[in-house]
């Protein structure tokens, strides 16, 4: 928990020591206010002094020039604290920038598995926290607890100055209730940290039903998903109450030290202007201070519970940035050259838990190329090889090959940019059909993405809309059909222009007329491309060069379709019978 708190520090301290002389700005100007704030009210005892003088009516002058010294006083505090607002505004918002951009270049580059295994909503709210957390601490720091340390100290400097008992007095009590303080807080600092954990998991919880929101009418479970949910908050309940309650507590305390302190200091106050030993300005003066310390002190222990409290909010997303990223470049990665296109599974071993493996020892070899379905049984390894040919996982043994090069020798940029994929489900942005399907070449031009989306024929579709190609698709494309998404992913493929294609079922969606037509794209598309076909739907994969027949992660068979046909109650030519219409015998 400590350790991680240190490094959140450290991720503040290093994005904000870029801006040196903004830092120095904010610290000087907190040091002249706080002298200017506690120059004042010496100027206020010399004039109740003067005015209660035996001989007010001699001092008007003298006076007069006190009150003048407190205007100037004034305006120069203005000025000061308006340059550390204006500074501190840019400091502020530009250092919040790049944490944020710090957070998500580092969680873009987290493996495909990491994102299987995380909440969306979970990791948007621990990044907003992580910024927020910088901004709640840096305001304590320069607005409240920092201001509260200097103008303590400069009080009690005074004090020793001018009144040293009380100045011993209150400079004891004060490092008592810091103590107090200080150790309250860090002793709170546990329950503040259940209270972030489970502010996050409620909010991973709603985003999750409001992702899946038709899943739960579709099954009517509402009732049930309520339940689950109301549990979550009960829980988020009870973490924030005992955080609050504990707070609660140490307010109480807080107040006792303060009562006693007032009590004690203004009594011998008393007793002292009584003898004469103080003056009426005196008394003033101390209860001013008095009254600052406490305000300060009162706030210095909410500032140190609100920095633990950030602190606490921020380690969820410090701990992300310090997790190690599950699939990185090797040392001396290059960028990968491909000529041929000739893909080679050598001895491949995978498996996406530590026990039972998906793929053991598995061999293919792709020609140049040379067009090549795999087929088989759900679970069978299929969806996992293409997974495996991106390095969306790292194997456990043995090498994937695209012409010679071992994959995990390449920058996975150069690979997946040699590659270009339609999936099963294809996943859009929420923004226009004209960016989503530019987003496979971001400098084609206009004309480009049209040409691309009529070969796809999603050209038809696109042009009944209104606004055409500027249409808005919605959050991960869901204002269109499964066929119309998947033409746009088609799009996209046949514009990035790699020679390796990799389709997984990316004919599922369409009807049987789309298929039709998608079909003679993707005749297009493969031309001249190593190209892996992924399909359950058989009538998808009869042209082409091979068949592959996986099964609990082995080839089983493989041949063209006629070939596959005429093998004796095959796994093809059982599946094959079976989409026909017909039934195997078994």
């Amino acid at each position: 928990m400590y350790k991680l708190t240190r490094e959140t520090l450290k991720i503040f301290w290093r994005h904000s020591r870029k801006y040196r002389w903004q830092v120095t700005v904010l610290i000087v100007s907190i040091l002249v206010v706080t002298f200017i704030q506690t120059y004042i009210p010496l100027l206020y005892r010399d004039l109740i002094n003067l005015l209660t003088s035996a001989n007010a009516h001699n001092n008007l002058a003298l006076a007069i020039h006190v009150v003048v010294l407190v205007l100037i006083a004034n305006i120069a505090r203005i000025v000061f604290w308006r340059v550390m607002n204006f500074v501190n505004n840019f400091f502020q918002a530009r250092v919040m920038g790049n944490l944020m951009n710090t957070c998500y270049q580092y969680l873009q580059q987290h493996s495909y598995g990491f994102f299987t295994s995380n909440f969306v909503g979970s990791l948007v709210t621990k990044v907003k926290r992580f910024e927020r957390a910088f901004e709640q601490i840096t305001d304590q720091l320069v607005f409240d607890l920092g201001r509260s340390f200097l103008d303590t100290g400069m009080i009690l400097f005074v004090l020793l100055w001018q009144y040293r008992t009380f100045g011993l007095i209150m400079t004891a009590w004060c490092a008592a209730v810091l103590l107090y303080v200080f150790i309250f807080s860090r002793f709170r600092l546990q329950y503040d940290i259940r209270r972030a954990e489970a502010d996050t998991r409620t909010t991973g919880q709603l985003a999750d039903t409001i992702t899946n929101n038709v899943n739960i009418k579709s099954f009517a479970q509402y009732p049930f998903e309520y339940e689950r949910f109301s549990k979550v908050i009960d829980e988020q309940f009870r973490a924030r109450k005992k955080s609050w309650d504990m707070g609660t507590v140490g307010d109480i305390i807080q107040s006792i030290f303060m009562i006693i302190a007032e009590f004690f200091v203004m009594y011998f106050a008393v007793i002292m202007w009584s003898r004469g030993t103080l003056m009426v300005g005196d008394i003033a003066l101390l209860q001013m201070y008095l009254l600052r310390i406490f305000d300060k002190l009162w706030s210095t222990g909410r500032n140190i519970r609100n920095i633990y409290e950030s602190l606490a909010d921020a380690n969820e997303m410090t701990e992300l940035l310090l997790q190690p990223h599950g699939i990185t470049d090797s040392i001396g990665a290059r960028p990968l050259e491909v000529e041929k296109g000739e893909i080679n599974f050598e001895n491949v071993s995978f498996g996406y838990h530590d026990e039972g493996a998906v793929l053991n020892n598995f061999k293919l070899k792709i020609k140049p190329g040379e067009r090549v379905a795999l087929i088989g049984p759900s679970g069978g390894g299929k969806s996992t090889i293409a997974k495996l040919l991106f390095r969306f996982y790292d194997l456990r043994a043995g090498k994937i090959l695209i012409d010679g090069q071992d994959i995990s020798r390449v920058t996975q940029d150069s690979l997946r940019g040699k590659i270009a994929l339609v999936p099963q489900d294809p996943i859009l942005f929420h923004r226009s059909l004209m960016e989503n399907m530019r987003y496979a070449k971001p400098e084609a031009s206009n004309e480009e993405v049209v040409e691309a989306a009529k070969a796809a024929h999603a050209h038809e579709f696109i042009s009944s809309f209104r606004q055409g190609y500027n249409t808005l698709v919605g959050e991960r494309g869901i204002k269109l059909s499964g066929g119309e998404r998947q033409r746009v992913a088609i799009a996209r493929a046949i514009l990035k222009k790699a020679p390796i294609l990799v389709l997984d079922e990316a004919t599922s969606s369409l009807d049987s007329e789309s298929e039709m037509f998608i079909q003679d794209s993707l005749k297009k598309l493969m031309q001249n491309r190593t190209t892996i076909v992924i399909a359950h739907r058989l009538s998808t994969i009869m042209q082409m060069d091979r068949i592959v027949v996986i099964e609990n992660g082995k080839i089983i068979e493989e041949g063209r379709h006629e070939e596959l046909l005429k093998a004796q109650k095959g796994t093809y030519q059982r599946l094959w019978e079976i989409q026909a219409g017909g039934f195997a015998t078994i």
